[in-house]
């Protein structure tokens, strides 16, 4: 079943980088009592990865959090030495990354897809949600392909 509106996020494990190395976190906890603008991309260092969704993320993260945001966090099915390495040549202090590196998250939000074409195997959509207090009040889930939808821009027009 795939995750809608005013549900709950799943309570699974993922991996927070940091400049210390990766620590481990439950979403539960993790989402607990913030905002958090939360996107997914289908890879690190891909193409519309790299040159649109995140930097669109840290151009706008001081309006997203003057809209309210208390986090920006972007996730996507990669190990977390590469999205901390990601983060460094391309994110800023204001991104957190969260590797779901075995596609926990992505396969219990039901957002899953299929990049073997590509040799990616199996991946997380691009998407983008709102997560007040672990509940999606908005979700922007892109067709395959697009991006539109679930860019920071989008996302300061639901705020």
């Amino acid at each position: 079943m795939t995750i809608k509106q005013g549900d709950k996020l799943p309570d699974v494990t993922l991996t927070k980088t940091t400049p210390d190395g990766p620590e481990k976190v439950q979403s539960a906890d993790y989402f607990a009592g913030k905002k958090i603008a939360l996107f997914s991309v289908p890879g690190a260092f891909t193409p519309t990865c790299s040159a649109k969704h995140l930097p669109g993320f840290v151009d706008k993260a001081d309006e997203l959090k003057s809209k309210g945001v208390d986090e920006i966090a972007c996730t996507a099915v990669n190990d977390p030495f590469v999205m901390q390495a990601w983060c460094d040549r391309d994110g800023s202090e204001s991104i957190t990354m969260l590797a779901d590196g075995n596609a926990d998250f992505a396969e219990a939000l039901g957002l899953t897809m299929d990049g073997s074409g590509f040799g990616l195997g199996k991946r997380g959509q691009r998407w983008s949600m709102i997560v007040d207090d672990g509940t999606v009040t908005e979700l922007n889930v892109e067709d395959p392909g697009a991006f539109e939808k679930s860019s920071a821009e989008h996302m300061l027009g639901q705020l």
